[in-house]
This record gives structure tokens, sequence and C-alpha cells, in this order.
């Protein structure tokens, strides 16, 4: 995996993304180390993040290393007109490793192919966000004991949510039952759907989620994304359409486990916040221990 880019998750081969999983553990267990002493991580963020920009930080600075980089493309040369090839160029020079979050599709496997240092994509657009899968995976082992067999809810913006994506396709290693639930605006798209037929994989597709969720071991929520609308009447008609509440968790599984990528907006009532099943909240931090395994192994450290 040394100097390998992480793009997609295909990207990653199952035993590799059970080596993530496994060394994410052993950084969990000792999280503050000195193995990037010397290496500079640039975080090139072209649209807004909090978590992954934040943890991505914290992995490297837990690390030892050093972090440069901006938060948004308007304190970024792209303003001044810039092509994202020539700020991939000039950042490889000054960089052991890039990360990147751009809006648009694609951009991060550009970003690869002209980078002279390893890419990890943090999210293009509505496509891919495989360090969030990674630490979605690490998160769903942890609280279930295993990945095999497992019913996988998955709830919300399944058309344009990237984290979904790239869920669906690591956990397809796995033999996963998928649910998915949406509005018909927001179904998952067609292509994922075919990529789940060739696998031999089962599938459901609902719109609500109240009365089924009882043979649930993850339920994956996920916002309805406004920046991802063109069309405000559109977003303003799906945006409440599922709220899970602490009500509804009554009469399901107990190893069941309450996945959320966030932000969170008012998908997951704030009641659910209390319950044991609400996991949410410790999946985020996972997300130091899974990107210190990713940046330590690409790194070959």
């Amino acid at each position: 995996m040394k100097n390998k880019s992480l793009i997609s998750i295909n990207d990653f081969t199952k035993e590799e993304i059970l080596r993530v999983l496994d060394l994410a553990g052993e950084f969990e267990q000792n999280p503050v180390q000195s193995i990037l002493e010397g290496k500079v991580v640039a975080t090139l963020f072209f649209e807004p993040s909090t978590r992954t920009r934040l943890s991505f930080e914290s992995a490297v600075n837990r690390l030892g290393g050093k972090i440069i980089g901006f938060s948004d493309s308007a304190s970024s040369s792209s303003t001044k007109g810039e092509s994202l090839k020539d700020t991939i160029k000039t950042v490889s020079n000054y960089s052991d490793l890039i990360v990147i979050r751009h809006p648009i599709e694609g951009s991060a496997r550009y970003a690869g192919e002209v980078a002279a240092v390893p890419v990890i994509n943090a999210g293009d657009g509505a496509n891919q966000h495989p360090t969030q899968t990674l630490l979605d995976l690490y998160s769903i082992r942890k609280t279930q004991q295993t990945l095999e067999n497992l019913n996988l809810f998955i709830v919300g913006d399944l058309k344009y949510g990237r984290t979904v994506h790239s869920l669906l396709m690591a956990m397809a290693h796995f033999n996963a039952t998928y649910h998915f639930i949406s509005p018909k605006e927001l179904r998952i798209p067609q292509e994922y759907k075919l990529f789940l037929d060739q696998h031999g994989l089962k599938y459901h597709e609902y719109t609500d989620f109240k009365d089924i969720i009882s043979d649930a071991d993850i339920i994956y929520v996920t916002r309805v994304q406004k920046e991802r609308f063109s069309d405000p009447i559109e977003y303003e008609k799906t945006k409440n359409a599922y709220i899970l509440k602490n009500s509804m968790l009554q009469g399901t599984k107990g190893n069941l486990r309450i996945l959320h990528p966030l932000p969170r907006v008012n998908e997951i009532s704030v009641d659910v916040d209390d319950n044991e099943k609400a996991y949410y909240f410790t999946q985020a931090l996972n997300g130091v221990y899974t990107r210190q395994a990713i940046i330590s192994l690409i790194l070959g450290l």
C-alpha cells in the first residue's frame, strides 16, 4: 500500500481494507506516536468540512507530522484562476501526501494522476468518500464484532450521498443485505443497483422506514444535502422526509447501532442521542484512528 493513492474505496482490496481496520485498532490503543516526524501532509479543501478536515489534522498531529493547506477555496489561488493541475503539481513540491476535497466528481482522480505524491480523496462531489467508508467499516466491525452477513439499513439521501456510495461498494465484500429507504427523488442510482446485481447481493427499496427496522443491525442515516440540489423546491419537498426518533427504536435488536457521517440537521432527533444504540459521535472519533492507519500505510511507516 506504500505510495498508493486512495481515490475510490475500490482502490483497496478486501485484504487491504482489513489491514487498515486492524491497524486503526492499534492506533486506538496508542494514538500518540512520532512516526510522522519530518513528514508534511497537505490538506486542500475546496469545499467546507469540519469533521473530515479536523480528524485528518488531528491524526497527523498526534503522529508528529506537520499540516499545510487551506480549508476554503476562497483562500487558494483558484480564486485567481489557477487550474487544479497547477495547484496540485505545486503543492506536491511542498508535501509528502495530499488530502483533497473538491465539489467536482472525478477531481480527486485527476489530482492523483498529476500529483508527484500520493493523494487521498476526502470527498469529490457526489461520487465517493473512501476514508469515511473505512471509518464506517471500523465502527461497524467494532460494534458488531463482524462485517459479515449484516442487515444494513441506509436512510435519506441515496442519490447524492457519496458516503452511501462508497459504503455500499465496500460492504459488498462482506455479503451485506441492503435496505434502501429514501424519497423517490433521492433513490439509489441505477448504477449501484447494477453493481449489487453483478455481485449477487440482496437489496430492497422502501419509501418509509417506521415499521421495517426491527431486523436492522446497522441504521446508517444521511442528511438531505441542500448543496447538492439545483432546484430549491425539490430540496424543500424532501428535507424533512425522514426523522429517526427514539420511540421508533423500541423493539429493535439489541446489537443495533445507529451511524451517521455527520453533520446532522434534524434527521436524527436529539432524543436518540442518549440511547445506547446511538453511535454517531463515537463513529466520528473513530475517524482519527482510521485516518492514522491510512496515512501510515500509504507513507510506508
